[in-house]
């Protein structure tokens, strides 16, 4: 493994030293029912063990924060045997799930390998020929499907603007005025759920999948962030993992503090944590 990895993730592991070996492993327990499990309060969390998940500053590529926010991350996994979830939670005193210019939001992703049963790859999101895929919660997103998406004149109360390009314009004409909504970036769409569904083969390479078929659900109260993240076990998604009861294979994680301006690669980060499917 250590053959296919960066000078630069070598380093940002050494940094983790010790603790790496020491990670508890996280057991996906398995619970009764069907369909995605995104109740944050479903009685089967219980039956899950919490794991302590450590959290690095990135301080492998640029731009980087080391004064990363958050340290740790409290993780379950359960399983229906067609579903798999997260549920992950940490402690945030600041809401953020208002994007405005330079204020970013809160965000807390799960990553697996592809290939759950062949050679793991880089745990910075993956590497050429070891693909990942990528589950990105965001505050932001869910404030949009709780409440409502924000109007121009809630972001930005002083703003003022006579017309808009596509009141006055053809539709090819307004085009250009419509920023990255105008060059179809999947992002910029309304969304049907707060968790995007992504894939990677190593930093920089970040791709929205055409089909999304992560859910979930996050809700902030008292200073603490409660967040799953589900996806179908199998699927006909062929950048997606296929998980089956028994598989033994490795889960990572990343956090962002949007309070603290932690947005991209300015984020806190963990190592592979070993991940047990329970049958």
């Amino acid at each position: 493994m250590a053959a296919r990895l960066s000078a630069a993730v070598l380093s940002a592991l050494v940094l983790w030293g010790g603790s790496a070996e020491a990670q508890a492993p996280l057991t996906a327990v398995r619970v009764p029912g069907a369909g995605p499990i995104a109740d944050l309060a479903a009685p089967g969390w219980r039956q899950a063990r919490p794991v302590k998940v450590a959290m690095l500053p990135q301080t492998a590529t640029a731009p980087q924060k080391p004064d990363a926010a958050i340290k740790e991350l409290s993780v379950r996994a359960a399983h229906n045997g067609g579903w798999i979830a997260f549920l992950l939670e940490w402690r945030d005193p600041t809401l953020s799930n208002r994007i405005v210019l330079d204020n970013f939001g809160d965000q807390v992703a799960v990553q697996l390998p592809l290939d759950p049963r062949g050679a793991v790859p880089s745990p910075m999101m993956g590497n050429a020929g070891g693909r990942v895929n990528i589950m990105q919660w965001r505050a932001a997103f869910q404030r949009d499907l709780d409440v409502g998406p924000p109007t121009v004149q809630d972001l930005y109360p002083n703003a003022w603007a006579d017309f808009y390009p596509d009141e006055v314009l053809g539709a090819a004409d307004a085009r250009p005025y419509t920023g990255a909504l105008g060059l179809e970036n999947p992002i910029s769409r309304g969304v049907a759920t707060p968790v995007l569904d992504q894939m990677a083969g190593g930093w920089g390479s970040m791709t929205v999948k055409p089909d999304q078929h992560a859910l979930g659900r996050g809700v902030w109260r008292e200073g603490v962030w409660r967040v799953v993240i589900t996806r179908p076990m199998g699927s006909d998604d062929v950048n997606a993992p296929r998980l089956v009861p028994g598989d033994r294979t490795v889960a990572g994680f990343a956090v962002w503090e949007g309070g603290n301006r932690e947005v991209g690669s300015r984020k806190a980060w963990a190592p592979w944590v070993p991940l047990v499917i329970a049958r």
